[in-house]
C-alpha cells in the first residue's frame, strides 16, 4: 500500500454520461518505470473501472472482477447493471480483505444504465462503497476536491466536465510534489464507452 495515495484518480457523473480520469503514472520506490499506463479497465460495454494501487494487485483484481461479470453474462444471457457490478466488486473486497491476501486498490466504478442512467461509485482497500455525483482518490485527489465541488453541475455537457478535469489536472501538477505528467479519460454514456484526449501539460496551455 506504499504508493497508494501517490496515484490519482477522479470522476463526475452528470445526467447524460460518467466521466473518470486516472494518472498514467507506474513508480517503484523512488523511480518512475512507465508514464502510460492504464489504470481504466473495460468491465463490459457500457461499464468501466478505475483502479489505482500496487501494480501486481490492480491487475489482477480488474482482470478477475471484468471475467467474473463476463461470466455472469455469459450464464444468464444478460450484464450486470453498475449497481450490481458495484455491489459484486465490493462483496470480493470485502472477503478478501478478511483474508491472507487482501488486495490494496481504491477504486472508481463508473457506468451507464438504461433505467437508472449514468452511475459512478467510489470505492476504497477497505471495501465501503458509495454512490457519488463526483470522486477522487489520492493525495492528488484531494487537491481536487474542492475544484470539483465548487463548478460541478449536474446537468453539464461532456465538454465542460473535461474543462472540469482539466482543472483539476492543472492544480494536480501545480501543487503535488509527485509528478503526474499524463491523465488518461474515459466517458461512459447512452452510446458505450469513448476514451477521450490525454490530459497532459501541452493540453493545460
Amino acid at each position: 500500500m506504499s504508493n497508494i495515495n501517490l496515484q490519482c484518480l477522479l470522476g463526475i457523473q452528470c445526467d447524460d454520461f460518467v466521466m473518470i480520469a486516472a494518472d498514467q503514472t507506474n513508480s517503484h520506490s523512488i523511480m518512475v518505470m512507465k508514464d502510460d499506463e492504464d489504470k481504466i479497465y473495460k468491465i463490459s460495454d457500457k461499464l468501466v473501472m478505475g483502479v489505482i494501487g500496487d501494480s501486481g494487485d490492480t491487475t489482477q483484481f480488474a482482470e478477475y472482477i471484468a471475467k467474473n461479470i463476463q461470466l455472469y453474462k455469459m450464464r444468464n444471457g444478460y450484464e450486470l447493471g453498475p449497481t450490481a457490478a458495484a455491489n459484486f466488486t465490493r462483496r470480493n473486497l470485502a472477503e478478501y480483505l478478511r483474508s491472507s491476501t487482501p488486495y490494496f486498490v481504491n477504486l472508481l466504478m463508473a457506468g451507464y444504465d438504461k433505467e437508472n442512467g449514468p452511475e459512478l461509485y467510489f470505492m476504497d482497500y477497505l471495501a465501503s462503497s458509495v454512490k457519488v455525483p463526483f470522486a477522487v482518490h489520492g493525495f492528488g485527489g484531494i487537491l481536487s476536491m474542492s475544484i470539483m465541488d465548487r463548478y460541478y453541475k449536474k446537468d453539464a455537457t461532456e465538454e465542460e466536465a473535461y474543462e472540469i478535469l482539466k482543472k483539476c489536472v492543472q492544480e494536480v501538477h501545480k501543487r503535488l510534489f509527485v509528478s503526474l505528467p499524463n491523465f488518461q479519460v474515459t466517458v461512459v454514456n447512452r452510446d458505450g464507452i469513448k476514451a477521450l484526449p490525454v490530459i497532459n501539460s501541452a493540453a493545460l496551455k
